[in-house]
């Protein structure tokens, strides 16, 4: 067993989870319709079988997820990935700054911004826009009623419509939940390299 992952990082991770996992064997018809398993029965993260346990909990989170960080309309898949990226940071969720961090890099071809933000945590020095959308996500993460009037404002003079506002309140938002889910029910660490 490798040891748990306590610094920054894009490379893949893996998640040990602290409660064990549902058995895809032994999964109730309501765990099997919430993790809408594929025929070809492709291998599922620990991570969602830990998660299956309340299946009607699951049944509505991965489409809420899924409309929240890969809807058509709104903020840009890299503001929404910076806003993940805001509020992991402030809650230190190493497997999801990994992932996040890393799809950041994919959707934008750059590697500054993230490499900034694992530098200097909440005190990046970023681009105005990227530093607004950042900014924002770190205020709402660490205390929501710090994101006032005045940070939609900024959001706003950086270009954002209502509507990518709202994208960005709520890739921050399911962010602060899913990193506490993540963060209670186990822990991430480096998988073991073949060869």
């Amino acid at each position: 067993m490798t040891d748990a992952v306590h610094h920054y990082t894009t490379e893949v991770l893996d998640w040990r989870p602290f409660v064990r996992p549902v058995k895809v064997e032994e999964l109730t018809d309501e765990q099997r319709e919430a993790l809408k398993i594929t025929p070809a029965n492709k291998k599922i993260s620990d991570y969602v079988l830990t998660l299956a346990h309340d299946p009607e909990s699951l049944l509505h989170r991965s489409p809420l997820f899924n409309g929240i960080m890969y809807g058509k309309d709104g903020l840009d898949r890299g503001g929404r990935e910076l806003g993940a990226i805001g509020s992991s940071i402030v809650n230190r969720c190493i497997y999801c700054i990994a992932v996040h961090a890393r799809h950041f890099n994919q959707v934008t071809k750059t590697t500054e911004i993230v490499e900034e933000i694992f530098a200097h945590e909440t005190a990046a020095k970023l681009p105005e826009r990227e530093q607004a959308i950042f900014d924002f996500s770190v205020k709402l993460s660490a205390f929501p009623p710090a994101a006032i009037a005045e940070d939609m404002a900024r959001l706003k003079a950086v270009g954002l419509d209502e509507l990518e506002i709202l994208d960005l309140i709520m890739s921050t938002s399911i962010f602060g939940w899913a990193n506490r889910l993540m963060h209670t029910l186990g822990e991430p660490f480096r998988p073991a390299k073949e060869g």
